[in-house]
């Protein structure tokens, strides 16, 4: 499936009318294609993406990856416009590393409002409690070898995300390499708990020191989620080597939902990483 990644939203820029200028980017992952086009904010609309997708002069892609809520609608309304697909995923790194470079241009371009600028902020929402009706009958921290990665996702499981691009080879850890992770035991709950899971589309789960501690599951573009609080200091101390193994890492964990500790059977597996 071809992809192309998008970034439609306002810049620190103004033209000379004094209106904000919003600008849209699309590479593909390899950024062997890429495009910019400029636009005030009276005309940021889908019909405008639409107009200027089918400007390109190469075929449309599958899909429309973009990481931003903000743009989000608007690209949607345009994919569908466009007869193809819009993706919401975080995992848009080619498109992120172009942005970060960008932002050092804006500030050398005529228009520049040196207004505050993030090129990669997005809004983040205050976690939410997982609901009691989905969360299972306890959990603990585990580890994998990245050898046994593949034999392991062979086991019969519901729901299985296993990204080619977060796989560990690919990432060139080193097949004798540990990988932290988290094992809930979902008991009567797991399969209903490995569904929702899959309908947020779970990206990382980190460890934040607080009073108390906690695992925080970042989902979807936004999502926050407490999955756990604890101020056990053995917990703690878990959760301390957990993290300094995603450290060791390059970040890659997993996730695994299973009914229970038996070792026979198996819900739900995700390859996760920060993005």
């Amino acid at each position: 499936m071809s992809v192309w990644q998008l970034d439609f939203f306002r810049r620190p820029l103004r033209n000379e009318e004094g209106e904000v200028l919003w600008e849209l980017l699309g590479c593909d992952r390899a950024f062997e294609f890429h495009f910019e086009r400029w636009c005030p904010q009276s005309q940021a609309n889908s019909d405008w993406i639409v107009e200027q997708l089918q400007s390109l002069d190469r075929p449309l892609p599958d899909s429309l990856a973009t990481f931003r809520p903000e743009s989000l609608s608007l690209i949607r309304e345009a994919a569908k416009k466009l007869g193809i697909q819009a993706l919401a995923t975080r995992r848009t790194e080619t498109l992120k590393r172009w942005l970060l470079q960008r932002a050092e241009l804006y500030q050398r371009l005529q228009g520049y409002t040196a207004d505050a600028y993030q090129p990669l902020a997005v809004p983040r929402p205050a976690p939410v409690p997982v609901s009691e009706q989905l969360w299972g009958d306890r959990w603990r921290f585990a580890t994998l070898r990245v050898a046994e990665l593949d034999s392991f996702a062979a086991h019969p499981m519901r729901v299985r995300s296993l990204p080619r691009e977060l796989h560990p080879l690919e990432l060139g850890l080193a097949s004798t390499a540990s990988l932290p992770g988290l094992v809930i035991d979902g008991g009567r709950q797991s399969l209903q708990l490995a569904q929702w899971l899959e309908t947020v589309t779970p990206i990382s789960v980190n460890y934040i020191p607080g009073a108390p501690d906690g695992l925080i599951l970042e989902a979807g573009l936004a999502d926050r989620w407490v999955l756990a609080t604890f101020d056990d200091a053995e917990v703690q101390a878990a959760a301390r080597l957990y993290h300094q193994r995603q450290q060791e890492t390059k970040g890659l964990h997993f996730l695994v939902i299973q009914p229970d500790d038996s070792g026979r059977t198996y819900t739900g597996l995700w390859l996760l990483q920060p993005a």
